[in-house]
């Protein structure tokens, strides 16, 4: 982390650097990952993306899994570089992700004119199932998730400071979520003679359309990680106090 102590008044600096740095890389980032969509979408949507999904060959699928999994490698390694201890670290992550994702979206807009609007249903993941929503609630996430980095990265500026028994809220909150954005394929699949809750090929070969988002238990998991987020802040905040120097040694 671009951590730079001033001499001149003693105070700690926010890493401005290094924000920049890493917002630079994730929008860097999204415009790749969005270029391989568009050519993926031109290729097997021609008339534009829509539900129920085209199949894609086993090798296809595997590349794309792969290429996900990659994705995610690349933004803990940037926070992983760009964090001086586990905290910030995390925190970096987060806002490479978030920052990511929403620009992933104002690419395919900006490129193909899609999503029509921000309740346009999304395939969002693939690992372990398939993840869908509508495009405001991966957005909504992923600025939740710029504001937690936000505050973290903070308040370890002077040291790493635990998160404590949040991290249960904050995962927690997490879980809940993904659970959100799994829950229309894992019920569809069950409804389905025989088919299993992680079965990729039944969703293509049943003509799954998305119907129901949980939206109350979407909102329950935000709640989570706004109410731990906001607790960590008020029990670790300077108010207006000034870290000097000397607090470090």
């Amino acid at each position: 982390m671009n951590l730079k102590i001033n001499k001149m008044n003693n105070t700690i600096q926010f890493p401005y650097k290094t924000l920049l740095m890493v917002t630079g890389f994730a929008i860097s980032m999204a415009l790749l990952e969005s270029a391989v969509v568009i050519y993926l979408r031109t290729l097997m949507y021609p008339d534009g993306f829509e539900f129920p999904l085209r199949t894609l060959n086993k090798n296809l699928a595997v590349v794309e899994i792969c290429r996900e999994a990659a994705t995610i490698f690349m933004l803990i390694a940037i926070g992983w570089l760009s964090g001086k201890n586990g905290n910030s670290r995390f925190a970096w992550f987060l806002h490479a992700f978030a920052v990511w994702d929403i620009f992933y979206y104002v690419f395919l807009k900006v490129f193909l004119n899609w999503p029509a609007s921000m309740a346009t249903w999304d395939v969002l993941f693939l690992i372990p199932v398939m993840w869908v929503g509508p495009v405001w609630a991966p957005v909504l996430l992923s600025l939740l998730m710029i504001w937690l980095a936000m505050i973290i990265i903070k308040i370890n500026i002077r040291g790493q400071i635990p998160i404590g028994k949040r991290w249960y809220a904050l995962i927690g909150g997490a879980v809940i979520c993904i659970v959100a954005f799994c829950w229309d394929v894992v019920i569809f699949l069950q409804k389905l003679s025989g088919s299993k809750w992680y079965d990729a090929d039944a969703i293509f070969k049943s003509n799954y359309v998305p119907s129901h988002f949980p939206l109350l238990l979407f909102i329950a998991g935000l709640v989570t990680i706004i109410a731990a987020s906001i607790d960590y802040y008020r029990s670790n905040k300077f108010g207006k106090r000034t870290l000097h120097f000397g607090q470090l040694m």
